[in-house]
């Protein structure tokens, strides 16, 4: 960046905006797969604020670790509030930890009014979200990210939203849990083959650092695969539009010869494939039930406006 951010503008910017779809979208499908039933409004809300202040807390301790390691010297990606010394390490350590501890009573809300099981589930997301990039061994260092956000940011998050509806889930939402997984598993590659130059000089073994440019494309083939396979598993028609989606985002970026800082657009690509995804998904769980086909017909064609318009966007470089 050529300006320096203003104080209030740092910390958005640290939040990483673009990435708070991987936290909205599995609560928003995981709740909405519960029709024909009603929804649990406070519930949602509730599951929702969770997920925010989690991914925000984790896009700050992983902003504070990176930085302390010294891993961010070389980062092409987004602004860094450690890296870029404008704030003191420590602060943006406290404000990693504010946001877990929100996200810690927020938790215990929905788990009073849900089950109690949700404690030792959020207390390991808090702890996964902390050691991605901190503590002494952190995971993401040795290519388990990928991992622990298919089982945090798909699994649990989307069964859990289910679950916290009427205390039950059905088979579906395992199928949309692949999906929405495999999304925010795309997002982290958008960031990961964006990185490889530097995660590389700085020992920090990503898959994609491991298997370089290259082949670390296939792992974004995998991902937009996990999208196609899990929307069209737990929503039928509506999934098929998660092929051309991710088969643009290849096409036009991965398998390219692209590489570093003209990999920026992906992340964005990525980020409005997902929410575009995921409103389609929520639309077709909550028109499936309501009676006439057009219904479904009507969600499949907002979906594939939204999808077309946002992801063009991206592509043509445009801002949001």
């Amino acid at each position: 960046m050529t300006d320096t951010p203003t104080p209030w503008r740092r910390w958005i910017l640290a939040a990483r905006t673009r990435t708070l779809p991987a936290a909205i979208v599995p609560v928003a499908v995981g709740a909405s797969s519960v029709r024909p039933l009603s929804l649990n409004w406070v519930n949602t809300a509730l599951a929702g604020l969770v997920a925010l202040s989690l991914q925000i807390g984790t896009n700050y301790a992983n902003d504070y670790s990176d930085g302390v390691r010294g891993t961010d010297e070389v980062r092409v990606g987004p602004f860094r509030l450690t890296a870029s010394r404008l704030v003191a390490a420590r602060s943006v350590r406290n404000a990693a930890f504010a946001c877990f501890l929100l996200a810690a009573v927020l938790g215990l809300a929905l788990a009073s009014r849900t089950s109690w099981w949700f404690v030792p589930i959020g207390a390991s997301a808090i702890a996964a979200g902390w050691f991605y990039t901190g503590g002494p061994k952190p995971y993401g260092y040795f290519g388990f990210g990928e991992l622990f956000v298919m089982l945090y940011f798909g699994f649990v998050a989307t069964v859990g939203s289910a679950f916290a509806q009427h205390r039950h889930w059905s088979a579906q939402v395992w199928w949309l849990a692949v999906a929405t997984g495999s999304m925010a598993c795309a997002l982290l590659e958008a960031n990961n083959i964006r990185d490889i130059a530097g995660d590389q000089a700085a020992g920090k073994k990503t898959l994609a650092a491991r298997l370089g440019r290259r082949q670390s494309s296939w792992l974004y083939a995998l991902c937009g695969a996990g999208v196609s396979v899990g929307s069209v598993a737990g929503a039928g028609p509506i999934g098929f539009l998660a092929i051309a989606i991710y088969l643009v985002g290849l096409s036009k970026f991965v398998i390219t010869s692209r590489s570093g800082r003209e990999m920026l657009p992906l992340l964005q690509f990525s980020a409005r494939a997902q929410l575009a995804m995921g409103l389609g998904l929520v639309l077709s769980n909550w028109f499936y039930y309501s009676p006439g086909s057009k219904n479904l017909v009507i969600t499949c064609g907002v979906a594939l406006v939204l999808s077309g318009v946002w992801c063009a966007r991206a592509i043509a470089g445009q801002k949001g």
